[in-house]
């Protein structure tokens, strides 16, 4: 079992609130891709959750832990937020609104530098409707095919979470009960 520990926490730069300012508006490092997401969270019981999408395609098809993800998605010339929202509504089809709170920004594997935004809310993983991408499948057969972005979304407890999230953005679901902490 996989635990969230202090340790795994690293804002971009400086102190998680100078982080939480920064990522409030769209900063664009030259040529280091930047995506921007929604941790949602429910409470059930007074037990806290977690959305989490799987990203769809036949690369992914077959891999579980470690590649659950926030429904984020790339910008560029846009507010962080403005984009989290968008990338939201495209990955589950459906439009949020409500207190964000912003996250200390995140930095993948890939340097890919992740913004995230906390919100309280409740969706019905099973109705979620993701947009498609079309890529080549199989290899080098000239067929293109359409798959989903996200093939499925799921409310997770945050232990559960901790596993099946990119390893990454582990970060932000300790700083989420950080903040749910000082409430």
């Amino acid at each position: 079992m996989t635990t969230i520990r202090e340790s795994t926490y690293e804002p971009l730069r400086g102190s998680a609130e100078k982080a939480r300012t920064r990522s409030a508006v769209s900063v664009i490092f030259h040529g280091v891709k930047q995506s921007a997401g929604i941790l949602m969270y429910r409470y059930i019981d007074s037990a806290l959750q977690v959305l989490l999408v799987h990203p769809g395609g036949p690369l992914w098809a077959r891999k579980d832990l470690g590649v659950w993800t926030i429904p984020k998605g790339e910008f560029d010339d846009e507010e962080a937020l403005v984009a989290a929202r968008r990338e939201f509504e495209e990955e589950t089809g459906t439009a949020v609104n409500g207190d964000f709170v912003a996250l200390a920004p995140i930095t993948q594997k890939s340097g890919k530098v992740v913004y995230a935004f906390a919100l309280e809310g409740n969706l019905d993983a099973r109705a979620i409707q993701s947009n498609t991408f079309e890529m080549e499948w199989p290899p080098r057969s000239g067929k293109q095919r359409s798959f989903p972005e996200i093939d499925r979304a799921e409310w997770f407890s945050l232990e559960a979470a901790a596993e099946k999230i990119n390893p990454a953005q582990r970060a932000l679901l300790l700083e989420l009960v950080q903040m749910l902490a000082g409430k």
